[in-house]
């Protein structure tokens, strides 16, 4: 079977739980968009404490995932050891951090500004921790290709996060008629009938017991978190520590995982911290301007709520790529001692480059449709940076896949610097045109870092571990997506689009596909016929 083959059906296989997973929580986008759920400030909480979220994994895991797959792959006879190990490591860690996070939680509460929600601090330690512990176990689930396993905890873990989050967005959308006397009015109002006494305005038994209409959005936290402990519970019978502690390979382990953590850690510094800093200087431009710091706070979490929920749009993308990620890490350790191992990863790259120039031109063109992901119009003044995203997830897929030469040829530290590089690009962007430009600033920061990283990881990769890549091949599908992309219909938010134009930009979709498959044609012969 053709290794391609292989590596596409890992791809289908293992990312789409996660894929499938993620687009799941997308889909929530529009319901919390819903004028009568939450509003653009309350959206921003939501934005701004996931950010956090996704750096603390990183924090908390730092490389051990990456580490198990490059020792286990070494010495595969002791992979029980290295799986041990690992879970020693994250245990020992991961408990240290939510013990003291749940002891400052009222300090840290304070200091991002929720000073009455001190419960939220607590909720997410708990969230991350579970989250951070589950890494290693569902690397081994990869390693194995227990793709069923994988799957079905994955499936578990958003089935049970997003059930409840309908359940509790349901109550949350009747007290909303309830106070605002809409129950007459509404088609929901058999909804109203289930959950409440109309008679005496109180909840009914049940619901009472399960639900306080001042939580808010803290059920969009209890509901991940109770998701979380599921997943946790289904885990828990892989963790098995049969492996003996061993100092020594464990600090090799950290060896050549600690520059993976600044990896991480730059990465999700590029991917997130753009809200946390919109937040905070957006604030203070405000505050600067004459309103009160409660004014301030809540109308920078509004201009975070309109950026993330369309960042939103662009997950599509990046979906695919954490679906590739998981396939390709462990496929690339395991091919790398073949002959033609260099071979398979420039074809692989070349076949990466059309699929997502593919999602970024059907993205882009159809945004008229998709900017009912976020069905209040309050939001679309936004979608102005969705392009910009777009590309850099683009940019942020090619590195992705040039980032396999640092870890084959056991040189992540390089893999650090590049990342640090793009996290200094993305700060430096964030913090000097901010103020100026508000969330665009962010999104064209987000461009230059990705798009840099990936320059300056294939210059560094040409002399460490040179792949031949085929440049001409992919320089070509860029141009030509670029050249699609800048001769559709301009885009106007507030604009109903005829017909016709989604024609057209379908039509333009199907150049890029039929002129990909010409051009890769000769090629497919030798492809299926690779062993």
């Amino acid at each position: 079977m053709s290794t391609i083959k292989k590596l596409a059906g890992q791809t289908i296989i293992y990312g789409a739980s996660s894929m499938i997973g993620r687009f799941l929580n997308f889909l929530l986008t529009p319901i919390y968009t819903f004028s009568a759920i939450f509003t653009a400030e309350q959206f921003g909480i939501i934005t701004e404490m996931y950010a956090y979220v996704a750096f603390l994994v990183v924090f908390l895991t730092y490389g051990m995932e990456t580490a198990f797959f490059r020792y286990s792959t070494l010495n595969k006879k002791e992979g029980e050891k290295v799986y041990a190990n690992a879970l020693y490591s994250l245990t020992s860690t991961t408990a240290i951090f939510v013990l003291f996070t749940i002891i400052f939680s009222q300090n840290i509460a304070d200091w991002m500004h929720y000073p009455d929600h001190s419960e939220y601090i607590v909720w997410f330690a708990i969230i991350v921790g579970l989250d951070a512990l589950g890494a290693v176990p569902l690397a081994k689930l990869r390693q194995q290709g227990r793709a069923k396993k994988f799957a079905v905890i994955q499936f578990a873990n958003v089935g049970t996060n997003i059930l409840l989050n309908l359940f509790y967005i349901a109550l949350i959308y009747s007290t909303h008629l309830i106070e605002n006397g809409g129950v007459e009015l509404s088609s929901f109002d058999w909804l109203v009938n289930v959950v409440y006494n109309t008679d005496t305005g109180e909840l009914n038994g049940f619901f009472n017991l399960v639900y306080d209409p001042k939580t808010g959005v803290g059920y969009v936290f209890i509901a991940n978190l109770i998701a979380s402990v599921v997943k946790f519970l289904l885990l828990t019978p892989i963790m098995n520590f049969k492996g003996k502690f061993d100092w020594k390979l464990l600090k090799h382990m950290w060896w050549y995982a600690f520059p993976m953590l600044f990896v991480g850690l730059a990465g999700i510094v590029n991917e997130t911290l753009d809200r946390s800093m919109l937040k905070r200087m957006q604030t203070a431009q405000f505050m600067e301007s004459g309103q009160s710091l409660t004014e301030a706070t809540e109308n920078a979490l509004i201009q975070l709520g309109i950026y993330g929920a369309n960042y939103k749009i662009t997950m599509f993308i990046s979906m695919f790529i954490q679906a590739f990620r998981y396939a390709a890490e462990p496929f690339f350790f395991n091919q790398e001692n073949e002959k033609n191992s260099k071979h398979i990863i420039a074809k692989v790259m070349t076949y990466f480059v059309i699929v997502v120039t593919v999602m970024f031109l059907s993205l882009d063109l159809f945004l008229p449709i998709l900017k009912y992901f976020t069905p209040n119009p309050t939001y679309w003044i936004g979608l102005k940076v969705v392009p910009v995203l777009l590309l850099a997830n683009v940019f942020l897929g090619i590195f992705v896949n040039l980032s396999i030469w640092y870890k084959l040829s056991q040189k992540t530290n390089y893999g650090a610097y590049i990342s640090i590089l793009g996290a200094t690009i993305t700060i430096t962007i964030n913090f000097v045109f901010i103020p100026v430009y508000g969330y665009v600033a962010s999104a064209w920061a987000t461009l230059a870092c990705y798009g840099t990283m990936m320059i300056v990881s294939y210059f560094l990769g040409k002399k460490h571990y040179p792949i031949p890549y085929n440049l001409k091949k992919i320089g070509i599908y860029l141009s030509l997506g670029a050249g699609l992309f800048l001769v559709k219909i301009p885009f106007e938010p507030y604009t109903s689009y005829s017909w016709y134009v989604y024609l057209y930009h379908f039509s333009l979709i199907m150049i890029f596909i039929t002129m990909a498959y010409f051009l890769e044609k000769p090629a497919k012969k030798e492809v299926l016929s690779q062993p």
